[in-house]
C-alpha cells in the first residue's frame, strides 16, 4: 500500500508553489514588443539592465519583456 503520510510534504511544496504561480502575474515574452505597446494607453517601454520591457502601473497585468 502507498504510504500516504509520507508524500504529503512533497505534496503541500507543490500545491503552495502552483498557488503562488497564479497569485503573482507573470510577464509575456515576445521577440517584438510593438504589438504589446498598443493594448494599454498607459503601458511604457523601458529599458532596464540591457532589455527592454513594457510596464503598466495601472493595470500590471499588461508586463512583457523582449527576449
Amino acid at each position: 500500500m502507498l504510504d500516504l503520510h509520507a508524500t504529503r510534504p512533497y505534496a503541500q511544496r507543490l500545491f503552495s508553489t502552483s498557488q503562488n504561480l497564479q497569485s503573482e502575474s507573470i510577464m509575456k515574452i515576445r521577440n517584438s514588443l510593438k504589438s504589446l505597446k498598443g493594448r494599454h494607453r498607459d503601458n511604457r517601454v523601458i529599458r532596464r539592465r540591457g532589455r527592454t520591457y513594457i510596464i503598466n502601473k495601472t493595470n500590471r497585468r499588461f508586463k512583457a519583456r523582449q527576449g
